[in-house]
């Protein structure tokens, strides 16, 4: 066997072990999580979202980069990892000793007293991470996906168990918080089990240089992703409700599904994959367009169908008491595949050794999608939904315009990737708005089932009329024979 036809083996192995399990691991979530949500209240959602909004902030320097720096290194020695491993118990020791002399001010800012005990408790987060991120680098470098899978499952249940326990016993917003807990500890110890990282932590970072170069630009970038990312929650507690708030942070766990829980464990596969062909330019143009029209064949219809759907989908889905965060859904919906396809690009850039790119792009965002925000949220939490079609598609121009000449792509190479699932999701979303408006009436579930029908035909059916060759493309790729136009060179 050849070593490009072994590495695209273990690539393609690595996918089905990273993604399957994903879905398995996410449908076990998502049954718990509305399962809990029926039983909890909006304003505990908006409550939890507000702790989440500092937690995430203050991420930034869990040392995520320095793994990264591993990942994309050509070599690591023992000597890095265990400079790595000092790193990341120094800074997420630190990280969590701040959460909590923060948690005070952060509660009298939202106005909740309970935000305090929430985030002193949450700090406990921040020392499980080295033991999570360390392990998954090094397993991710070799393209070990199988047992970091495993755990990742096995930390979906050990949560939803203790979700549900936690909901029933009447728990309310502390449910989320233990649930929380409980996933990352298990993955903690999972993982360092699973990668054997039985290895001491230095704390003497002589000669490291190049992993704290690197990380730290990678760290820069997550600062603003970070503000970019959680702005809106930021902005939006001093005006809005509780309930309203928590209407919009479910709208958007909603809506970001599949762009927040699928397309990332993607990442953690590409950018491995990315770095082993770096010096490839026309291995990695093709893999990157390949991956962007695949992938956009799932979120094009999956975004479109939601925003057409949305009332039929949260009745059912979440219950008559989240009604109200119907029309918030059908428009966050609108711009998702946008996000899908922006943060595509992110693995491909860090692959080249260009963190700088993802540092601009999010310092872009960062200024962007807080505007857009603080204007939005003078129109309610209407105004907020709309503040993501106003200003993410110019973030996603931006990226493009950063990226493109380094991943040898130009704006007709990219349109042609996104034509087949964006012009059939289109047509098959306008479709399915106007078998909505006809038919009779009928029992919800009924109509959301017939709908789903609908559009789930129309779109395979409309994929293989009017794009034949990518349908194709699929139907190789699910039976493992090699795209025609794969070069000799690509993985």
């Amino acid at each position: 066997m050849s070593i490009v036809t072994d590495f695209s083996t273990r690539v393609r192995s690595a996918l089905i072990w990273r993604s399957g399990t994903q879905i398995v691991a996410q449908l076990i979530s998502w049954g718990s999580t509305l399962a809990v949500i029926r039983i909890l209240e909006p304003g505990d959602y908006g409550v939890f979202a507000m702790t989440q909004a500092v937690l995430v902030f203050l991420s930034f320097l869990n040392g995520y980069g320095l793994a990264s720096s591993i990942i994309q290194s050509e070599k690591v020695d023992p000597l890095r990892l265990r400079q790595a491993f000092g790193a990341l118990l120094v800074l997420n020791a630190g990280i969590a000793l701040l959460q909590i002399l923060l948690a005070p001010y952060a509660a009298e800012y939202f106005r909740q007293p309970i935000v305090a005990d929430l985030l002193r408790v949450q700090a406990l987060i921040f020392l499980a991470t080295p033991f999570i991120v360390l392990p998954e680098a090094l397993m991710a470098r070799n393209l070990e996906f199988k047992k970091t899978a495993l755990v990742n499952l096995l930390s979906a249940i050990v949560g939803a168990v203790v979700a549900l326990t936690s909901a029933m016993n009447g728990l309310g917003v502390w449910t989320l918080v233990y649930a929380a807990l409980a996933i990352f500890w298990t993955q903690a110890i999972g993982l360092f089990l699973s990668a054997r990282m039985f290895i001491w932590p230095s704390f003497d970072f002589r000669g490291a240089k190049q992993m704290f170069t690197f990380g730290g630009t990678v760290l820069l970038a997550h600062v603003f992703w970070t503000i970019q990312s959680q702005s809106d929650i930021f902005i939006a507690s001093r005006s809005l409700s509780t309930h309203e708030l928590g209407l919009y942070a479910e709208a958007l766990f909603l809506t970001t599904i599949f762009a927040a829980k699928f397309v990332p464990p993607l990442n953690d596969i590409a950018f491995p994959a990315y770095s082993r062909i770096q010096n490839d330019s026309g291995a990695v143009r093709w893999s990157f367009l390949k991956a962007v029209r695949l992938i956009m064949l799932i979120a094009c219809p999956l975004y479109f169908g939601m925003a057409v759907t949305a009332q039929e989908l949260v009745h059912v889905v979440l219950g008559e008491k989240w009604i109200a965060m119907a029309p918030i859904v059908a428009v966050l919906a609108l711009v998702m595949p946008l996000m899908t396809l922006q943060i595509l690009f992110a693995p491909a850039n860090n692959a080249l050794g260009r963190p700088q790119i993802s540092a601009r792009v999010t310092m872009f965002g960062a200024v962007v999608m807080p505007l857009a925000f603080m204007i939005g949220v003078n129109f309610g939490v209407m105004g907020l939904a709309y503040a993501w079609v106003a200003g993410f598609p110019l973030l996603t121009v931006f990226t493009f315009l950063q990226s493109y000449e380094h991943l040898g792509i130009s704006a007709g190479d990219l349109a042609r990737a996104l034509w087949p699932g964006l012009s059939t999701s289109l047509a098959m979303a306008v479709i399915v708005y106007l078998a909505n408006n006809i038919l009779p009436e009928m029992l919800i579930y009924a109509r959301l089932g017939v709908l789903l029908a609908i559009g789930g035909s129309i779109y395979l059916g409309l994929l293989y009329a009017v794009a034949r060759p990518t349908f194709d493309e699929v139907i190789q790729f699910i039976m493992h024979r090699k795209s025609p136009e794969q070069p000799q060179d690509s993985i």
